[in-house]
């Protein structure tokens, strides 16, 4: 799909999730299924994700619900309404585990607390003194509406509260619904349960909606500071001792097997429940490491939404196609007959790499299960033996590029002791057609130089047209013959120059990231540019062979110095490189300078107490410290955690480089 195409699909999408959060939120009455909800979501943020240049105010992303009613008070909600990162399987469950050992540094035993994810309408209730004294919905996350008296009118909510241990003040958060059994006398006027909840919860008159039987069950909180209460399911326990309704299906499990167990036998039996659950949710049931893993921009970092039952579909492969990536990895991807899978028509579908086509003896031709599980691009699941055709033949993956003839090569992963499972271009440069436009579309994107209107789709065509080779060719290129080309008017080709223009100045990491070299994300470009200051002092670590050197940047290791050095390599990268420093105005990057530890280089050594070395690192950078990776001159503090490295200490004591504990270095912090 073209780059304009991509566009209007997304903002189509983006008008799509508009008009159904108005009717979720505002009208109270959507016309389509949760599911339905859900994959237009899920389609907009990995459409976000796959490509840079899509962005929108009204994206999930961004937004997390509708802006409140102006039919109604506004109150900010003291601690944000996030909603959850969704689970589809059990791989996407052991990568969340994943994610929370790797931020804690270590593996340690964990509980989690199981709960049912009720369809209904969150809302916050907070209490002063035991009293009830503000009832507000969702709204967008941060600001919602409020709804004091209609809450008031639901018997599960406690309006007074005398127990001594009850918080003095506090926001409980739950969900109102209303029960299968009690729908059946509203169906004439409400499309589900779901919808007159909503609807009831948002009369103007309480006394309307002291008329609908709903019900409220609570399952955590928002603002609410205790010393007491240490787990998420003693919180639930205190809240049905406070006569608050809890769940009766909440559980504590303590592996993920558990939960993928759980989860199985609650599908099967979820329709027999009172009401309707859309999945399960799981929380690290430890509020302190809660407290610890923190947020993300959109959601917590402790808690998944485990959805029910991903869509999928039969389908017919008709081709399979090899796609050249920027960094040379050939990918397969099947053309498959179109088939509507979730209200989405499905054209292709991602068959990963050579070992996933081997291992599924996955062949043209062949009729396979389809899954959409929030992927950007469908994946197959399985092939059906029984409809394959007597004459099919083995995929043959290609040990040349098609797109330049190269080599194909598999490379040996040190650290795993294999090859990847990853077939790659051996082309290093430009002279690859397909990894040349995409190093380019990369050069362009948003993280990295970000020239509005030099889209994708305008790339290739300025290559097909020979406008463009290489990335310099940009800041020469010859706007007298672009506006003699169809769809381009002296406007949008003055825009053209203004963008490139603008483009001229950039920062030191941002360039750095622009030039794609494999394994230089956002971040270590950023750490490299924090190391060599300016491109000047980077160029001459690359002429002079002291790539080695940056082994001393904490966070950068001899992966990414591989990928370096075989970038440099290439006598055309260097001379590309060289040009465009020459063509840009690149600027050092702006660090913090008013932090607490400016000027002050760090380094660990032994293991950390209660903190991972990311989380330290963290710390230090948000204080304008900085972490190196090696004992020198340069450093002035080594911080030392549990069974430190002999051989550091004993050389930072010869250098005369201060030594702290872990507990030192956190007074430091206060």
């Amino acid at each position: 799909m073209k780059e304009n195409d991509i566009k209007k699909y997304y903002n189509k999408k983006i008008r799509e999730l508009r008009k159904h959060n108005e009717l979720y939120f505002d009208q109270s009455s959507p016309k389509i299924s949760d599911k339905e909800y859900d994959e237009i979501k899920r389609e907009i943020l990995n459409l976000e994700k796959k490509h840079s240049y899509l962005t929108s105010n009204a994206s999930p992303s961004s937004s997390l619900g509708f802006a409140p009613s102006k039919n109604f008070i506004k109150s900010s909600h003291r601690v944000k309404m996030l909603s959850l990162s969704n689970a589809f399987d059990l791989e996407d469950l052991e990568n969340f585990e994943k994610r929370i050992f790797n931020y804690l540094n270590k593996k340690i035993d964990v509980e989690y607390s199981v709960e049912p994810k009720i369809d209904g309408i969150s809302a916050s209730l907070t209490y002063k003194d035991g009293l009830l004294v503000l009832g507000a919905s969702r709204g967008d996350g941060m600001i919602g509406e409020v709804i004091t008296e209609n809450l008031k009118t639901i018997s599960d909510i406690p309006q007074k509260i005398t127990y001594k241990d009850f918080p003095r003040d506090i926001d409980i958060r739950g969900e109102v619904f209303i029960k299968k059994s009690d729908f059946s006398s509203l169906k004439n006027n409400f499309a589900n349960p779901r919808n007159a909840a909503s609807g009831s919860l948002r009369q103007k008159n309480s006394e309307q909606t002291k008329k609908i039987p709903l019900n409220f069950i609570a399952y955590t909180y928002g603002y609410f500071e205790s010393k007491i209460i240490k787990k998420q399911s003693e919180f639930l326990k205190s809240l049905k001792k406070w006569g608050f309704k809890t769940s009766e299906h909440n559980k504590v499990l303590k592996t993920i097997n558990d939960l993928e167990n759980f989860h199985k036998n609650f599908e099967k039996d979820r329709f027999d429940l009172e009401y309707d659950v859309d999945g399960l949710v799981y929380k690290i049931n430890s509020l302190d490491l809660q407290k610890r893993l923190g947020f993300t921009a959109s959601s917590p970092r402790w808690a998944i939404a485990h959805k029910f039952s991903a869509d999928s579909a039969y389908s017919q492969i008709e081709d399979i196609n090899i796609q050249v990536g920027r960094t040379g990895a050939l990918t397969p991807v099947a053309r498959i007959k179109p088939v509507n899978i979730g209200g989405v028509v499905v054209s292709n579908a991602t068959l990963h790499n050579e070992d996933e086509i081997n291992r599924k003896d996955i062949r043209v031709g062949d009729t396979v299960k389809i899954e959409r599980a929030g992927d950007v691009i469908p994946h197959v699941i399985l092939v059906d033996l029984k409809k394959r055709v007597k004459k099919s033949k083995k995929f043959i993956f290609p040990n040349n590029c098609p797109s330049c003839g190269s080599e194909t090569i598999k490379e040996f992963n040190k650290t795993t002791k294999k090859h990847d499972a990853v077939r790659r271009c051996t082309n290093e440069g430009y002279d690859c057609e397909k990894i040349a436009i995409e190093k380019i579309k990369h050069f362009i994107s948003k993280e990295a130089i970000n020239i509005d209107g030099l889209g994708k789709k305008v790339v290739e065509n300025f290559w097909n047209l020979n406008l463009i080779r290489f990335p310099q060719d940009i800041y020469n290129l010859d706007y007298n013959k672009i506006s003699d080309l169809e769809g381009w008017g002296d406007l949008s080709v003055s825009n053209l120059k203004y963008s490139i223009d603008q483009s001229r100045n950039v920062p030191l990491d941002r360039f750095l990231y622009s030039l794609g070299i494999r394994h230089i994300g956002i971040e270590n470009a950023k750490l490299l540019a924090e190391y060599t200051k300016s491109i000047t002092i980077f160029l001459n670590f690359v002429k002079n062979k002291k790539l080695n050197e940056f082994l001393n940047i904490d966070g950068i290791g001899e992966t990414q110095i591989y990928s370096l050095k075989k970038f440099f390599e290439n006598k055309s990268n260097y001379r590309i490189v060289e040009k465009l420093s020459s063509l840009l105005n690149i600027t050092d990057l702006k660090v913090n300078k008013d932090g607490k530890l400016l000027n002050n280089t760090f380094m660990f050594t032994g293991k950390l107490e209660n903190m991972s070395r990311a989380e330290a690192k963290s710390l230090i950078e948000e204080n304008s410290g900085s972490v190196v990776s090696s004992v020198n001159k340069k450093l002035k503090y080594l911080i030392t955690g549990e069974k430190p490295t002999t051989r550091k200490v004993q050389q930072a004591k010869e250098l005369g480089i201060k030594i702290l504990s872990q507990k030192d270095w956190l007074n430091l912090l206060d």
